[in-house]
């Protein structure tokens, strides 16, 4: 049988005018501003207008990731149109694409087969430009505190002690390390400088953490650029960059508004990793798909010790949400090569692998109803390879601590392959009480905070700083700024900092190398292991394989 690609079923579905997704999801037209036929901005007043109450919150997260793929964001857009399908008013609140993974290694990034937003394409390439506008502001404060250290450096920038980077959406480990300034006194001053993709940037923090155009601004004047010859921190609002910088950032701060194939309504909006950043949609997209929606379904990035333990430590922390309940993904085959089998011999049954690998998926089970203490269900995405004694393998294990397994097939089948998990995801928002709890406490020390996610969420036994990394720690306490939340930037292939060790390794230590402030955001970014914060293309990137013909029509994208 011969599967159509993603991009194939994307480009045969007969989109609705976003006028009518935006009277689907209670919004006024008077709030919707088109990009074109089947895209918009929607006008945060909204937010502050509607007399809507808020509707139940369901985010979705998955085991760590492998080759062999989980389907986080397809289960998010199926869950979503499988709760319509039962009668449910719904939304979905997802992130902004990367070009970086795009044209890398991913492929596409707006879910697959039967379960995606759309216009596909739109949404991968560009969309609606928010990416580039966070480039852009976050370069224009660079250009700032180069113009300011030029025209006489009055504030007396230390220029070995400059923290603020560069940024491009795209992956190129050429500029993660350069020299700039070059070619005499008119041309700049000669500095070490370097590029982080968007994705990691800290304007994009602030951008997905803002509540309105003044708490933009607040937190842009925080940003920390670097610090002076005396050790003190110089901020964006010191190079009297802010305005500026929201104004380029005022239209792009409106949450999008898409569709998916079912119809659906779409807020997609902000695209953080949550390797290297804290991984959420912007918190206006989701409190837009709460109130718009009577059930509104969000993703995190990669593994719940990633995105989901962010999304619950920095963005609920930060925004005052709650969850009403978790689906965490995994499918058979992930298991299986957590337990040590290859990829290509994935499609035999093996309960040996399977029993090897499942630990994985129950450390981030207990971590959700033991740390947490929220209710959750495990979606297992089915391969038609997936044996029944397989599946009855994770079914028997989850059962065991007290959560359901459900089988998922939006994939194939769209939102029909949904309806079984949409009916347990209602079931724990109407039945289960959560009593959330956040993993560690504000009031611990950095090195505590650290310590705690370790121990608690990562299952390891302690955390190795580094001698930079514990004078970073003296100065960012002797600063104030240690009682912020921590944003910890590791591998998503490993609970540890090492991608090599799957499954749940444990007896493990984190190395803290680096530890840095994000003012405006409002937590510290602590690198482990040989994280990046400027990925490469591989040596077969997937730019090679998108085309696009004479009449516009783009393949390749996944």
């Amino acid at each position: 049988m011969e599967y159509l690609s993603d991009i194939e079923i994307a480009q045969q579905c007969e989109l609705e005018p976003i006028y009518d997704i935006a009277a689907r999801a209670h919004v006024d037209a008077k709030y919707v501003e088109p990009f074109g036929k089947y895209k918009a901005k929607i006008n945060p007043a909204l937010l502050n207008e509607t007399t809507r109450e808020n509707g139940k919150l369901v985010l979705v997260t998955a085991i760590t990731p492998t080759p062999a793929g989980e389907g986080k964001t397809t289960t998010t857009i199926g869950l979503a149109d499988g709760l319509r399908r039962i009668g449910k008013d719904t939304t979905v609140a997802l992130r902004e694409p990367s070009l970086g993974p795009i044209f890398g290694i991913k492929g596409g990034a707006a879910g697959g087969g039967h379960a995606q937003v759309v216009p596909m394409e739109e949404i991968n390439l560009h969309f609606t430009g928010d990416f580039q506008v966070v480039s852009a502001a976050n370069n224009l404060l660079a250009a700032m505190l180069d113009n300011h250290i030029q025209q006489g450096n009055a504030l007396g920038v230390d220029i070995n002690k400059i923290t603020w980077r560069r940024c491009m959406d795209m992956n190129d480990r050429q500029l993660r390390f350069i020299v700039d300034g070059l070619g005499g006194r008119f041309n700049g001053v000669p500095r070490e400088d370097g590029f982080d993709i968007t994705a990691a940037s800290e304007i994009m923090a602030i951008f997905c953490l803002s509540t309105s155009i003044h708490d933009l601004k607040e937190r842009l004047s925080r940003i920390v650029v670097g610090y002076t010859f005396d050790d003190k921190p110089v901020t964006a609002g010191d190079l009297k960059a802010v305005g500026a910088m929201a104004a380029m950032l005022r239209d792009a701060l409106k949450p999008n508004l898409v569709q998916t194939l079912e119809g659906t309504p779409a807020f997609v909006h902000g695209g953080p990793f949550a390797n290297i950043a804290h991984g959420c949609n912007s918190v206006m997209a989701t409190r837009l798909a709460l109130k718009m929606g009577d059930y509104a379904i969000t993703e995190a990035g990669f593994g719940a010790d990633l995105g989901a333990e962010k999304f619950l430590d920095i963005k609920c922390r930060q925004a005052g949400l709650k969850p009403d309940a978790v689906v965490i993904v995994a499918t058979v085959r992930a298991l299986k090569m957590h337990g040590g089998k290859p990829k290509d011999a994935l499609a035999w049954e093996d309960l040996e692998a399977l029993e090897r690998g499942i630990p994985n998926l129950l450390r981030h089970v207990s971590n959700i109803k033991n740390v947490f203490r929220l209710p959750c269900v495990v979606a297992v995405n089915r391969f038609p390879t997936d044996t029944d004694a397989e599946i009855d393998f994770i079914v028997s294990k989850c059962r065991a601590l007290g959560v359901n397994t459900v089988l998922s097939t939006v994939w194939a089948d769209g939102g029909r392959g949904g309806e079984a998990l949409a009916r347990e995801v209602v079931r724990l928002c109407e039945e289960e009480q959560g009593d959330f709890r956040f993993a560690y406490d504000l009031e611990q020390s950095i090195e505590e905070k650290i310590d705690t996610l370790t121990k608690r969420i990562y299952g390891g036994a302690g955390v190795h700083f580094t001698l930079q990394a514990r004078k970073q720690i003296k100065q960012l306490n002797a600063l104030g700024y240690d009682k912020l939340p921590v944003c910890v930037a590791k591998t998503q292939y490993s609970f540890s900092d090492d991608a090599a060790k799957l499954g749940a390794p444990e007896g493990f230590e984190i190395t803290v190398r680096n530890i840095k402030v994000s003012g405006g955001a409002g937590f510290l970014v602590a690198l482990t292991g040989e994280i990046m914060t400027m990925p490469g293309l591989p040596k077969s990137p997937n730019a090679e394989r998108i085309e696009i013909d004479d009449d516009g029509k783009i393949s390749g994208l996944f």
